[in-house]
């Protein structure tokens, strides 16, 4: 199966894919946040209503896309590609 040099290689691989999920996750939530701002600006009530009832879904398909799948290609990443022949 792995053997140790491949499973540090993965879980250096799967910590590097968690922070670039992380920094990825915050700076997408920060630009629906962003959006979400300009929409309560222009007092657009549908477009409000609408944005708010979908932006709960947005945040965990981010969050489980990014902090989750993220750290699973760096594990992978790691094992195959750093791991020594």
């Amino acid at each position: 199966m792995f053997d140790l040099a491949g499973l540090k290689a993965g879980l250096i691989g799967a910590l590097f894919g968690f922070v670039l999920g992380y920094l990825d996750y915050k700076i997408v939530i920060g630009v629906i946040g962003r959006r979400l701002r300009q929409v309560e600006e222009a007092e657009q009530a549908e477009d409000l209503d609408r944005f708010e009832a979908h932006l709960g879904r947005m945040r965990i398909v981010v969050l489980v896309m990014t902090v989750g799948v993220f750290p699973v290609i760096g594990f992978l990443a790691g094992v195959f590609l750093l791991t020594p022949q």
